[in-house]
């Protein structure tokens, strides 16, 4: 750029502190038709960039495409976005995947951990010892409990005093509200309930028709009692021996140890106090209400603790097979109803709406993958993963609205009426399945961090091994279930009458399964058979601990073994370390490029006064800059900026201002470089760069390989300008000269194809003349050899005619080639053609 056509001082101060400070503009092309840049990867950075082509500029994109792509790019996956071939753009997409999944992943553990706690557990506890170990007369309890007589002096016993606490341990009565353990309030009455089965639910056999009268089955809802029973019982029971309909209960139906028992049945509630509740069960066990006909007993109420904000729902349940005798069994749910009180609870709540905003998020992802993916979208293991996920969250997020609403009118009905039994069994079924898809929820959401950590070798060697060895577990699998599944059968056969363990098919399955972990009783099966038990757990042992359990393992070892070496094999790529390296290489690229050009304006501000007057004029400042290699623009700029007064001439105040800016932005360098280099060691990654540099070398550009050059012409990471420039130069040429190569070469082999496709013709155009001189009748054999030597000789003298006119052809297009290049080589037929009789007898032949 000339001086006449600089802009004055003030208006190159005017751009100058338009742009951030020491900020440097892009530069037109120099003679060597170099494109001139600023050296940085930002305006706050000088130098240049060389050899770099100009970009054509993209159209404007307006402020509603700005906020659509903006919105776009929230959902931006490595399944939405083509990053196949962007190994860099890969690691970022997963990096940011990686941190958003992090985040919702923390989110659903606070809402997890924050409707669960270890009072649930104590409380349970608490529950169990008071109602389950408590003991009745004759030192058994509802856990011993074997028969109908032990079920009545529990109920006279333990229930009413674990019900109804009147006293304290002093023997002094409670005045007012009566609390179980002095803690835990009785919501509403307690409910007794039984299910009958008909006396003519079972056929007696013909043998003993005369003498067994009556006949009761094993329940089922077939059946099932109905009919009222019981002799004339007090008016106060009375509707205690009256069926009354699931639809009039609505209750819940109930999974036992034996059988799975429907809603309906035969009800009596107890009162408020102990006394009216211990004359309820009297007349009861007066009036024979358990008879042969039961076949379980229910005993449901709720308790509610307000100091940890929990509700147990209690069933305790007795069974009464029809074998005889009694089986208790039990169902305490501690559950968390009531979800928002403190303040830990409002903070839950909060997560709960952020949990919603994400699921929201994740369905709109799923949806684009779906869209963009169509039914190869369910291809994917971790795309099913994600649905299920979604699925589930769906449900438990409409279970929390019904819920809450729920508990909402059961407590309005209690305390509107507490004279009445309040059935919780309901709630407390369906926040315990709650509970568990929550769990199953973020299980599966745990395993999800696979789906992201997967860019590096290493955490890959999990899904690598069972996906390699999938197949051969597979054909394991049939032989070990083979014979699994037998030894279950044959155990559950000699068993299954004396050993609990092996009482059913499902019990001798789960309990071979404990004895592959050491978990058995082998005295208890020599009991059982003193010949096939010892027989069976030897045999056992054997096959499946020693053969089939080492054949597994053999498997996975070999298998993880060849993925270890695979991966060993297996050429770097680019990884999610490499990401982090490379950012640390760019921001410390970056300031090592700001430094350098400091030290550039700081040495240029000692030697451009070259007649020590300490004035510095623009021409004494722009010889030294330009010797430096910046342009004119940028010289022009970094001069108007301290020229104050605007008389092309640096003073010395104005030099010593510029050399505090320049002190000061290499203080603020120094220092930021010092924080990166902290950071880096901190993290073990300064002693890997140059690692990094040399694996990542093929996939980084000139920006990214460390290679800087400085305008002075020294080298700081590579070679200098001008050596660079020379190399430009001489690349050109290479390129120019292989390009008029490749285009000769096009030339040459369109000439050959040309030439085959003529030899091609010209056989079968030969082959059908021959073919009908040789099927002509007309003519005699001499005849017939003439024509053929006339035909040959005549394709002959044309075949060297065209190879005469092509050497001629290619020696007048190519002066300065060999003799043959334009015929590719190709010497003329006549000097390697054989005589005509040869040829002839050839034919003839």
């Amino acid at each position: 750029m000339s001086g006449n056509s600089r802009p004055a001082s003030a208006q190159s101060r005017k751009a100058w502190q338009s742009n951030d400070d020491m900020g440097l503009v892009p530069t037109s092309n120099d003679s060597n038709g170099i494109v001139s840049q600023s050296y940085g990867m930002e305006p706050g950075m000088y130098g240049s960039k060389f050899n770099e082509k100009k970009e054509s500029p993209k159209p404007p994109v307006g402020f509603c495409g700005k906020v659509m792509k903006g919105i776009r790019s929230l959902w931006a996956t490595r399944d939405t976005e083509e990053t196949k071939g962007d190994r860099e753009l890969h690691v970022k997409t997963t990096l940011r995947e990686l941190i958003i999944y992090i985040i919702f992943l923390a989110v659903l553990c606070v809402i997890t951990f924050g409707m669960t706690s270890t009072s649930m557990y104590y409380y349970t506890k608490a529950m169990t010892d008071l109602f389950i170990d408590s003991t009745y007369s004759g030192g058994g309890s509802f856990r011993t409990i074997t028969t109908v007589n032990d079920v009545w002096k529990f109920t006279k016993g333990p229930l009413m005093d674990s019900l109804y606490w009147e006293k304290w341990y002093n023997e002094e009565p409670i005045v007012g509200e009566r609390f179980i353990y002095y803690e835990n309030k009785l919501l509403g009455l307690p409910r007794m309930r039984q299910l009958r089965v008909r006396n003519d639910s079972c056929i007696v056999h013909s043998d003993f028709k005369n003498t067994i009268k009556t006949c009761y089955d094993a329940y089922s809802e077939n059946n099932e009692d109905h009919e009222t029973f019981g002799a004339n019982p007090p008016t106060d029971i009375a509707k205690a021996f009256i069926y009354r309909t699931k639809d009039e209960l609505d209750g819940t139906s109930h999974w036992g140890q034996l059988e799975t028992y429907g809603t309906g049945g035969f009800v009596q509630d107890l009162g408020k106090t102990k006394n009216v509740s211990l004359k309820f069960v009297t007349a009861l066990f007066d009036n024979l209400w358990i008879d042969r006909g039961t076949r379980v007993l229910f005993i449901d109420f709720t308790v509610y603790n307000a100091n940890i904000n929990l509700f147990c729902v209690m069933r305790l349940v007795v069974e009464f097979p029809a074998t005889g005798g009694a089986l208790s069994s039990w169902r305490i749910a501690s559950v968390k109803l009531i979800r928002y009180v403190n303040s830990l609870d409002y903070f839950v709540m909060a997560c709960e709406a952020i949990f919603v905003l994400f699921i929201l998020y994740y369905i709109i992802e799923e949806t684009i993958e779906i869209k963009k993916h169509k039914l190869s979208y369910f291809k994917c293991f971790w795309n099913i993963l994600d649905m299920l996920v979604i699925f589930i969250s769906v449900l438990c997020i409409a279970f929390n609205v019904y819920r809450t609403s729920a508990v909402g009118d059961k407590l309005n009905q209690l305390l509107s009426s507490s004279n009445k039994y309040s059935d919780f069994q309901f709630l407390a079924f369906c926040q315990t399945h709650f509970n568990n898809a929550i769990a199953v929820t973020v299980f599966m959401a745990w395993i999800k961090i696979f789906k992201y950590i997967s860019f590096n070798k290493t955490m890959t060697q999990l899904s690598s091994t069972l996906g390699k060895c999938a197949k051969d577990l597979a054909g394991f699998a049939v032989m070990f279930f083979i014979i699994f599944l037998a030894f279950t059968q044959l155990g559950y056969l000699i068993f299954g009458t004396q050993v609990k363990e092996f009482s059913s098919f499902e019990s001798a399955f789960f309990t071979l399964f404990r004895i592959i972990l050491g978990d058995f009783d082998f005295h208890q099966l020599e009991s059982a058979n003193r010949v096939l038990g010892p027989i069976f757990f030897i045999l056992y042992v054997f096959f499946v601990f020693f053969i089939l359990l080492n054949m597994f393992l053999a498997i996975i070892n070999d298998t993880y073994s060849e993925v270890k070496g695979d991966i060993a094999n297996q050429k770097s790529e680019f990884e999610m370390t490499d990401y982090f390296k490379r950012g640390y290489q760019r921001m410390a690229d970056k300031l090592n490029f700001k430094r350098d050009k400091i030290v550039d304006i700081q040495k240029a501000l000692q030697s451009a006064d070259m007649n020590n007057d300490k004035q510095l004029d623009f021409e004494e400042w722009r010889q030294d800059m330009k010797s430096r290699g910046y342009a004119d623009e940028e010289i022009e700029l970094m001069f108007a900026k301290y020229d104050l007064n605007g008389d092309r001439v640096l003073d010395e105040d104005e030099q010593k201002k510029m050399n505090a800016d320049l002190k000061a932005q290499t203080d603020a360098l120094n220092k930021e470089y010092d924080e990166l280099e902290e950071k880096a060691n901190n993290n073990n990654r300064c002693s890997s760069r140059m690692s990094y540099q040399e694996d990542s070398g093929e996939d980084s550009d000139d920006e990214d390989n460390g290679s800087k050059v400085s305008r002075s012409g020294r080298v700081t990471n590579g070679v200098s300008y001008e050596e660079f420039t020379v190399l430009s130069r001489r690349v050109d040429r290479m390129e120019h000269s292989i390009g008029s190569i490749v285009s000769k070469i096009d030339a040459v082999l369109v000439k050959l194809e040309a030439m085959e496709k003529a030899k091609i013709k010209r056989r079968e155009t030969m082959a059908k003349m021959l073919d009908s001189i040789t099927e002509s009748t007309s003519n005699t054999d001499e005849m017939k050899r003439d024509q053929m030597e006339k035909l040959v000789r005549e394709e002959l003298e044309r075949w060297d005619s065209e190879a005469s006119i092509g050497q001629a052809n290619g020696r007048g297009d190519s002066p300065g080639s060999s003799s043959g290049a334009g015929t590719c080589g190709l010497r003329p037929r006549s000097s390697s053609r054989p005589g005509s009789g040869q040829n002839l007898g050839g034919s003839h032949l």
